[in-house]
């Protein structure tokens, strides 16, 4: 009896079942797959004028065929080969100049679906279409690069000569504070204690950095600057000799009785803040820091490793010398008037100014209104558009020669979205005449795709499609540690959708340098966000961020960290077992000497295996199965197909494995190559049998799994 016949004698809901049974044998929708890797695109990266064939996955003999749609035309794709499992179909398209949207439409017995960079779906979604930007190329060192994040101050103090002294300076209400207990938390309002922190720390320690497996060392900022943090630059030109080095070391700090940096003479400024003034204004203290960097990034460079440094170009801060409202340039040789101080300064555009009133005019434009960070106007300052570009420039050039650029708050910058692009825009073509090589990554949340059409940013650092999924997923809280949410904890439906959804914003170039981070300087460290606890240090103190912390879903998150599209960046002593809240508790010192020793070994076990393939750094991912607090994805390529479980419940999990899907067709087995458990972690190989293309296995309780097909072992 045929299908027709049995139809008309059944119900209306035996039909359905019977359909979808039918459908579900006839054609199967999980294999079909494409994407903008170079698996399924050549080039991966075309140039215009490139003939770009691509590549489409469909089960064997499974469909009637499949068209490449791009805009209104249609394309009847051709197969080409297959194995025994797959069908592949090829297509091409020849590009011009501007930017090129494609999906595909797949034609079966049953009818009609689509494909797009979400995957299956019944309807054309141009939203989620793939798309190519002609000469749009990224970094390739970068691409699944191993980077390491550095707060300078609490890294390492390789010269105490150098360090910030009791009462050297006044800043945002009160005197600095040289901190000599490298254990102490950061106060609430830590922004003028120094701990000392600086370039010949990490100088010191880069034979940790090396061993570790770091391939990239990002700096927060190191320009000259009055705070810890240095998101407030003084100038640019320079590395902070606090820092750096210190070779002429003259004047005094503050006395106790002194309420500033000067004394409150309009007309006859008297300097008090000396010694500070020595050490961030005399030349030969600016030149000989700027001198140690090059140093530094030669040596770096000697060991095969690269640097980027952070770029703050939205504001700069109240000490710079283009505004000067602290006036320690004011009648210093070498230096014109700031802003601040007259109307005439040669600066006087590069800030916006409310009143006209003065000298020292204090009704300048401050970003989100802090006076401390006077906010850059570039719109009405040519000078100031052409300064930053030389900035932009100098530093990736010899003799410096870093290797890119971390922009902050990149978004804001400028006073309209069609001025942000066209900075971003000359920004980029400034930095990559100079140095082809050079990444520029920006600090964005949300949707980056404006900027990511190959004329701005290579990249962001990924907040939407890596840090926030997946700390929701294992621990239910929010990356400041300022919400908990029971629903969104486990929840493996959310998790994907959103790695789905926010994916999808970036081109596949951008999405292979994306900054990957479990933590970082502006939200809470990972591993205190495992005690899935709301808190900050005003409101439950710096010790609770060690309590309830659970090592098993850190190794968790890391697992996924090292396996996930995207350069895997370590916050420094993340890899330690460094704890804290929000900022600014999550900038506490290297514990050295109370390292965590397992979980650095740990680190350098998953770095090891995610080098070793390149699966994980350029690969295709495929997301394999979600269930209540469990997990799988598959990284794979032309050279291997690598399976990734994660458990974050607590009861062992009996699954069903479809590494078919990963392309494991050929192979009757898959190794385990490294795991984690409540136990601890193992490299340990066990075997793992595969029937019809999928693997039955049970999977511990809080463990991750990275299971490795065998090339050299066919059926």
């Amino acid at each position: 009896m045929d299908l027709n016949m049995k139809l008309y004698q059944m119900s209306d809901a035996m039909k359905i079942q019977l359909y979808i049974e039918n459908l579900t044998t006839i054609f199967n929708p999980q294999a079909l797959f494409s994407d903008g890797t170079e698996s399924y695109r050549s080039p991966a990266e075309p140039q215009i004028g490139d003939f770009v064939t691509i590549k489409f996955r469909a089960g064997r003999e499974n469909i009637d065929g499949v068209y490449l749609v791009v805009g209104t035309e249609r394309f009847l794709m051709k197969k080409t080969y297959n194995d025994r499992k797959f069908d592949y179909y090829e297509g091409g398209i020849s590009l011009g100049r501007e930017r090129v949207e494609y999906y595909f439409e797949v034609h079966t017995g049953s009818g009609i679906c689509y494909y797009n960079s979400v995957g299956v779906c019944s309807n054309v979604e141009p939203y989620y279409n793939f798309w190519m930007m002609p000469s749009f190329k990224t970094p390739n060192w970068a691409k699944g690069a191993i980077f390491y994040q550095i707060y300078i101050d609490r890294f390492y103090n390789g010269d105490p000569s150098n360090d910030v002294l009791d009462n050297e300076y006044h800043y945002i209400g009160d005197t600095t504070t040289r901190v000599t207990d490298w254990g102490k938390y950061p106060a609430a309002m830590g922004v003028r204690e120094f701990y000392g922190g600086d370039i010949a720390g990490v100088m010191q320690k880069q034979d940790y950095l090396q061993d570790l497996g770091v391939e990239v060392i990002y700096l927060n900022p190191i320009f000259v600057s009055p705070s810890n943090h240095k998101y407030d630059i003084q100038d640019y030109d320079y590395i902070d000799p606090h820092i750096g080095r210190i070779v002429k070391d003259e004047g005094e700090v503050l006395k106790r009785d002194d309420s500033g940096n000067i004394m409150c003479d309009y007309s006859h400024p008297n300097k008090t803040a000396t010694k500070y003034i020595c050490r961030v204004t005399d030349k030969e203290n600016l030149e000989a820091s700027n001198q140690l960097f090059i140093e530094f990034v030669n040596e770096v460079h000697r060991r095969g490793m690269r640097v980027i440094l952070d770029g703050v170009f939205n504001h700069c801060g109240s000490f710079n010398k283009w505004l000067d409202k602290e006036r320690i340039y004011e009648d210093a040789p070498g230096y014109a008037k700031g802003a601040f101080v007259a109307k005439d300064s040669p600066y006087h555009t590069y800030f916006k100014f409310f009143e006209d009133n003065w000298p020292y005019n204090n009704a300048y434009d401050g970003w989100w209104g802090h006076d401390t960070l006077p906010k850059l106007n570039y719109e009405k300052s040519t000078e100031l558009f052409n300064y930053v570009m030389h900035i932009a420039r100098k530093w990736v050039s010899p003799p410096f020669n870093v290797d890119g650029w971390r922009l902050d708050v990149a978004a804001d910058l400028g006073h309209s979205p069609e001025y942000n692009h066209y900075f971003w825009a000359e920004f980029r073509k400034n930095v990559k005449e100079a140095n082809p090589n050079a990444i520029i990554l920006a600090e964005h949340y949300g949707d980056p795709t404006d900027w990511l059409r190959g004329d701005q940013w290579d990249t962001v650092m990924n907040y939407d499609a890596f840090m926030e999924p997946i700390t929701w997923f294992l621990t239910g809280v929010e990356k400041h540690s300022d919400e908990y949410r029971e629903d969104l904890k486990g929840n493996a439906d959310a998790f994907f959708g959103s790695m789905r959804h926010f994916m999808t914003r970036f081109c596949t170039q951008s999405l292979q340098v994306a900054m990957n981070e479990l933590s970082n300087h502006d939200h809470s460290r990972f591993l205190t966000r495992t005690n899935s606890r709301v808190g900050r240090t005003s409101s439950s103190g710096a010790e609770a961020a060690n309590y309830g912390v659970d090592k098993a879903v850190f190794r968790l998150g890391v697992m996924m960290q090292m396996t996930w599209p995207g350069a895997p960046t370590i916050y420094y002593g993340d890899e330690a077992g460094l704890c804290g809240w929000t900022d600014p508790d999550n900038r506490r010192t290297y514990p050295w000497g109370n390292e965590d020793h397992d979980l650095i070994e740990y680190h350098k076990e998953l770095i090891k295996i995610h080098k070793e393939y390149s699966a994980l750094k350029k690969g295709s991912i495929l997301f394999l199965l979600g269930e209540y607090n469990l997990i799988s994805y598959g990284r794979f390529d032309g050279q291997d197909g690598i399976a990734v479980i994660i458990n974050r419940g607590e009861e062992p999990r009996e699954i069903e494995l479809p590494v078919w899907r990963i392309g494991i067709t050929y192979q009757d087995r898959m190794a385990r190559i490294f795991n984690t458990s409540r136990a601890g972690f193992s490299d340990e190989s066990q075997m793992y049998k595969i029937e019809n293309g999928n693997i039955h296995m049970t999977v511990p309780g809080v463990s991750g799994i990275i299971l490795k097909d065998i090339k050299d072992n066919y059926l």
